[in-house]
């Protein structure tokens, strides 16, 4: 019987197990495993989530019964002090000694702690385990009962940034400090990091670059961080997070070879420099690098368990450090070589700061070669830019495409679908599980579903990132197979929102519960309530009053929930025109609820900081004033955004304005999958951007442009030509008729760009059914948008009039007061949430 000894029970000693149970067959074994924690293996990578209210068991990688089941024995909260290398045996801290036949070290890595005075002050903590969450936690509660309001990370890397969003979690100011001049120096360049900043500063989180700290301040517990310059940051709690070092320690004292900068040196096979050990990990030296990511680490567990079993794997020459996260709620990804800057290179950049989106893409002069990238604020393209990168796949004609969308309808990717990869492209790094082994799962039948797959191949398991395109790939494959693959909506309807619209329609259901019972099971969740919910409003034109338990917490209240608990006010200014008389009423209204106020991409006016119970009191005085809601709440149009048109502008060739206001007013309120947008421009100078709308017009000789199904945002998507020089009449007949179709096909949360680019037959299906009317269904779709248009009504004028709907704006069932625990501090003349300071 082969024994084995696994010192560490991390995630990447888990996977061992994991790896060598699977691996083994019929050879008998036993495993033992030591880990000094008091639990079994958990989930690191997802550790801040303990934060949120998971507990150890909800991130343990297995259940209780697991390392039982197959003949693992597992002995928690015993430390491994030596190795006696020529008897094979190691001896515990409580005086055990054990023997072996193969020894893996997954010690792992601890915490690097800078050398600086004062960190064993008392409230200095470093971010790594779920202990270490227990005693953050715990001061922070701690101190805040003293008044305490500030807390710094130090660090500003992937782990030093996930502990700030620990820090705010739990109710500090959190400060991120970082000796370099840039957060993420390892990852992204200057003007990435730059954008990253931005988004987390607008986080109230704030960022200290290029700060070395001399010292902690404070007698006997922190009070705060000296830097160089005498500069002094107050703070009343200090997490480290600046890095890691290998725990090569037990190599250390049994005489295995170490690194000069510490790692415990493994060749490609991961044996050290005794043949019987091995050393997997952030443990582990391999080509004089330590790997922090957990794919390398899964890979080393893979080879060290196939060469103990005597098979013939090894570690590849170079390890690929891609990855994608979410920061603090924020894309970032990088993959190949994000920095390479020489001759033989072109770096192409798309900025975006309206919309905190950084893209940049390294391509060979000849444009025949991706070689790495960076992605911030939207990392979408991620799974796609990797794939054509290490697989050296064609690249389009032109290679901005790849990050800007195509301009002409096209594929901006030459990854036209997952299916054009090699069956040989790791679609999971984590797991290294490849499209073919995906593929094969669903072919041979021996997997029906993507849950089965995952559960076959462990595919998304780890970081999760790979999970749309593994999605794609099953889908895929099962059409292939002549199979119907559907969207449905979540486990309580087996129904795609199509589906489900037409079920509402034909039986003329009018009640949630109605629909569950007939066509659903279970009680309901947050998914299907607001689908079912929109879909009535899409038929009836219901108001989001008529179905208030059903929607979520903005169409509720009909306003924006903000971070600090206010909401917002945005009345509708249709097409940007508003008189003096109305601009005078939301400045008063302002100055009155003391709101903050900004002047939005979409040419309204925002009022921030508005108390639940004061909603009502402020709709109040503007509708009487002529307004109406806005709904920017809502998954319906918000805006069409327009120039001046020919009225003033010397260049205008038709009254864009007005044709905004008429349009705004005509779709003003209809809800749809996700949200809408319009843009009119005069001219080609295309001062209202309607080429990034989901329905834009250009003014042109002989009449209007229409394009659709573009959107800014995130992930920007230029529109498609539908059609060239119509009249106002045949652009306001195809808008009906597209505008209908799309909330009557698209699933839920759709945008219009990605609704077409799934849509069969693309733009040319889409012009056959709205101008060709190749299905015979025009007339019925113009029907149904002019009973829309016909039967529009004001939410908040309706909660006005019915004082039955007004209890809901009280903050306490039983009380009027106002939330007393939402404070502001004053900003360039207004106010802001006191978190932002």
């Amino acid at each position: 019987m082969i024994k084995v000894i696994v010192v560490g029970n991390g995630m990447v000693g888990y996977k061992f197990c994991e790896k060598f149970v699977a691996k083994s067959g019929q050879e008998k074994y036993q495993i033992t495993v030591f880990g000094e924690e008091p639990r079994r293996a958990y989930d690191r990578v997802h550790l801040s989530e303990y934060f949120g209210g998971k507990t150890a068991d909800d991130l343990s990688l297995s259940t209780s019964q697991w390392y039982t089941e197959n003949n693992i024995i597992l002995n928690t909260s015993e430390l491994i002090t030596d190795i006696n290398r020529d008897v094979k045996t190691i001896h515990t801290h409580l005086g055990k000694t054990h023997t072996y036949d193969y020894l893996v070290l997954a010690t792992g890595s601890s915490a690097f702690v800078p050398p600086i005075e004062g960190v064993e002050k008392e409230g200095v903590f470093v971010y790594r385990t779920i202990e270490d969450l227990d005693a953050i936690m715990a001061y922070a509660k701690k101190i805040k009962q003293k008044g305490a309001t500030e807390a710094a990370v130090l660090g500003g890397g992937l782990l030093g940034l996930e502990a700030a969003k620990a820090v705010r979690d739990l109710g500090l100011n959190p400060h991120v400090v970082e000796f370099a001049p840039r957060l993420m120096p390892r990852q992204l360049d200057q003007g990435a990091s730059d954008m990253l900043q931005s988004k987390i500063e607008e986080l109230n989180i704030g960022i200290h670059l290029n700060k070395a700290t001399q010292y902690i301040d404070g007698k006997e517990s922190i009070t705060g961080m000296m830097f160089a310059n005498d500069e002094l940051l107050k703070v009343d709690m200090l997490v480290i997070s600046a890095g890691i070092k290998p725990r090569d320690e037990l190599a250390r004292v049994s005489g295995l070879e170490v690194g000069v900068r510490g790692g415990i040196v493994v060749n490609n096979q991961m044996r050290t420099s005794d043949p019987s050990i091995f050393a997997i990990g952030e443990a582990a030296l391999y080509n004089h690098n330590i790997y922090g990511l957990v794919a390398p680490g899964y890979e080393m567990a893979d080879v060290a368990a196939e060469q103990i079993l005597n098979g013939d794997k090894t570690m590849r020459e170079t390890i690929d450090m891609s990855t994608q996260l979410k920061l603090i709620g924020v894309e970032v990804a990088s993959f190949g070589d994000p920095f390479i800057e020489n001759n033989d290179v072109t770096a192409i950049i798309y900025e975006n700061k309206l919309s905190g989106v950084y893209k940049r893409i390294n391509v060979t002069k000849d444009s025949k070669k991706l070689l790495g990238g960076i992605l911030v604020g939207d990392s979408s393209d991620y799974n796609s830019l990797f794939q054509i990168y290490i697989n050296e796949m064609a690249l389009p004609k032109n290679p901005e495409d790849l990050i800007l969308g195509s301009r002409d309808g096209s594929e901006g990717s030459s990854l036209g679908s997952v299916m054009d990869l090699p069956d040989t492209a790791v679609i999971c790094s984590c797991e290294n599980v490849t499209k073919g082994a995906i593929c094969c799962k669903i072919l041979d039948e021996s997997c029906s579903s993507l849950s089965d797959v995952v559960k076959a191949t462990k595919a998304t398991s780890g970081c999760g990132g790979c999970k749309p395109m593994v999605s794609d790939l099953v889908k895929a494959t099962q059409k292939s197979l002549g199979k119907e693959v559907k969207e449905v909506i979540c486990e309580h309807f087996s129904y795609t929102r199509q589906e489900l619209f037409d079920l509402v329609k034909i039986n003329k259901y009018e009640n949630f519960y109605d629909v569950l019972d007939h066509h659903g099971k279970g009680d309901g969740c947050e998914v299907c309530k607001p689908v079912v919910a929109s879909i009535f409003s899409s038929i009836y034109n219901d108001t989001a009053n008529k179905h208030v338990t059903t929607q979520d917490t903005n169409d509720r209240f009909l306003a924006n929930i903000q971070r600090n608990g206010t909401y917002s006010v945005v009345p509708r200014v249709a097409g940007g025109e508003i008189t003096a008389e109305k601009l005078i009423v939301i400045g008063e209204v302002a100055k009155q609820f003391d709101l903050y106020t900004k002047i939005t991409g979409a040419q309204r006016v925002d009022l921030f900081g508005a108390h639940l119970s004061d909603l009502p009191k402020i709709w109040k005085i503007l509708i009487e004033n002529g307004f109406e809601s806005g709904h920017a709440y809502g998954k319906s149009l918000r805006a069409v955004k327009s120039c001046v048109g020919n009225a003033w502008c010397r260049y205008g060739m038709d009254d864009s304005a007005g044709f905004a206001i008429e349009l705004e007013n005509r779709y003003k309120g209809i809800r749809s999958p996700h949200k809408l947008k319009g843009g009119v421009s005069a001219c080609i100078r295309e001062c209202a951007e309607a080429r990034g709308k989901d329905f834009g017009l250009i003014a042109v000789e002989g009449g209007w442009n229409l394009y659709i199904a573009g959107n800014g945002g995130a992930n920007p998507k230029h529109a498609v030509l539908l059609a060239e020089k119509i009249d106002k009449e045949t652009v306001i007949k195809y808008m009906d008729r597209f505008l209908m179709y799309y909330i009557r096909t698209a699933g839920p949360l759709i945008r219009t760009s990605t609704w077409l680019e799934k849509l069969d037959g693309g733009l040319e299906y889409l012009k056959q059914v709205i101008i060709e009317d190749s299905l015979g269904i025009c007339e019925t779709l113009e029907a149904e948008m002019q009973t829309l248009v016909n039967t529009f009504e004001c939410e908040w004028k309706q909660v006005l009039e019915k004082p039955r709907l007004l209890k809901r704006f009280n903050h306490f069932v039983n009380s009027d007061e106002k939330d007393d625990n939402i404070a502001f501090v004053p900003l360039r003349d207004q106010k802001m949430p006191k978190a932002w300071s």
